[in-house]
């Protein structure tokens, strides 16, 4: 996958779609475990949806550069 991609005649980074991808992943990943009380059982909310969201980052750009 190239480096860069064109939109509009403006160039993006490819990562750019794949953060935008893990925003809406972790969105509905951090619905679900609120939904389900995970949250309850964690030390600090935050840093565990920070930490979810890096793995997700992390393994969607991983797959893109591998």
């Amino acid at each position: 996958m190239p480096r860069e991609f064109a939109l509009f005649g403006v160039l993006l980074p490819t990562l750019l779609p794949l953060f935008i991808l893990s925003i809406v992943l972790q969105t509905v990943l951090d619905r679900v475990f609120g939904w389900l009380g995970v949250y309850r059982m964690v030390w600090h909310p935050s840093l565990a949806r920070l930490c979810i969201f890096v793995a997700i980052f992390g393994a969607l750009s991983l797959s893109l550069y591998k």
